[in-house]
This record gives structure tokens, sequence and C-alpha cells, in this order.
């Protein structure tokens, strides 16, 4: 996704109660408000950023300073997996996109 909210692909579990597009686009909301944040602050680039609600639980990993991807997921299932799976491909996705 970019960070205006523009899906460059996705892929939604056959029982997800949330459509992915509404949520990646109030997500790269609060991406966006994060990495400005983290530049006033002078705290280098932002990674990484998660969060977990009720219903779901969110992991976004920033590819470049054009996009991101971001993993939601039933709020019980393994975040640590789901960190670990991201950082990994993310390499990969900024080859594809780039």
């Amino acid at each position: 996704m970019d960070f205006e909210g523009i899906p460059v692909d996705s892929f939604v579990g056959p029982d997800s109660p949330f459509d992915i597009e509404v949520v990646g686009a109030e997500v790269s909301v609060l991406v966006k408000q994060i990495l400005r944040a983290s530049q006033m602050l002078e705290a280098g680039n932002t990674e990484e950023v998660s969060f977990k609600s009720e219903k779901m639980t969110t992991i976004v990993r920033v590819i470049d300073t054009n996009y991101f991807v971001a993993l939601t997921m039933a709020p019980d299932s393994n975040a640590g997996k789901g960190r670990y799976a991201l950082r990994l491909l993310a390499p990969q996705f900024k080859a594809e996109l780039t």
C-alpha cells in the first residue's frame, strides 16, 4: 500500500470480517502521523508499527518512503511470527516495487 492509502495488492482470508481496503486507508493515515512524529523527534526512520485491538492485530512494515506492507490478523494470532515474516519479506517487496 502506498502512504496515500492506495493498495498495490491485497489478500483477504475467506472469513475476514473487515474490508481490507478501508483498514489499509485508515492505517496509512496512522502510519504517516507516526513517520512525521519520528522525524520531528529525530528518532530515525520508522521501520515497524503495530497495534492491537479487541478484534484485530495489525503489524505495519515500512518498505520505503512510498510504500508499506500491513498484516492484519485475529488478536489471538502469533504476532511474533507475523512480524518475522514481514521483516523477511520486506526486501523482496521493495525489489518488486522499485
